[in-house]
């Protein structure tokens, strides 16, 4: 089992879920995006209004009162805001938890290849690389998304750790240097 195999269906596995959770994450998260910028181009179009009209009420023709201009910007800031802080949202589920975990699931895909040809490798060694690999994918992307996405805070206070990258490139250190020591190409035939 450790010689690959698991590397290559886990990657397999990962990477169908990590790509079909891309589209789920992002069309959740798109209605308050959309809301946002609709309450962000309103109080913007407001503001705009007033300033091309020398901030005059419109009803009355009076100019603006200091407080009104005031609260109206800051109506117009704080919708911006919102929005921005929106969008943050969506780019950071597409930017962290889906690139990485796409990422890490091929990387399994890919480690899980070499390691089919490195059946000269110690057992434990080959473990050892196969288990980096798929622990790293779960402690790193897979607590991006419980933590981004499925908003599990205890899941963010476990990236913190930084052990779900660690084990990625320790297996990608294992990954070379048993590549260095035991890569066979397959027997021609």
């Amino acid at each position: 089992m450790f010689n690959g195999k698991l590397n290559i269906v886990f990657g397999s596995l990962y990477l169908v879920v990590t790509a079909a959770l891309g589209p789920y994450m992002v069309t959740r998260l798109l209605p308050q995006v959309d809301e946002a910028a609709k309450a962000r181009q309103q109080a913007l179009s407001q503001l705009q209004l007033a300033a091309q009209g020398g901030y005059e009420n419109q009803e009355t023709l009076e100019p603006m009162s200091d407080g009104e201009i005031a609260r109206m910007v800051a109506n117009a800031l704080l919708r911006l805001n919102a929005w921005l802080n929106s969008r943050g949202q969506v780019d950071a589920v597409k930017g962290g938890a889906h690139a990485h975990g796409n990422l890490e699931a091929l990387l399994n895909i890919a480690a899980g290849l070499v390691l089919l040809f490195m059946g000269s490798a110690p057992g434990w060694y080959r473990a050892a690389t196969a288990l980096a690999f798929v622990s790293g994918a779960l402690l790193h992307s897979g607590a991006l998304y419980l933590g981004t996405v499925f908003a599990k805070g205890w899941a963010l206070a476990l990236l913190g750790t930084g052990i779900g990258p660690l084990l990625v490139l320790l297996g990608l250190l294992l990954l070379g240097i048993g590549a260095a020591l035991w890569l066979r190409p397959p027997a021609a035939g």
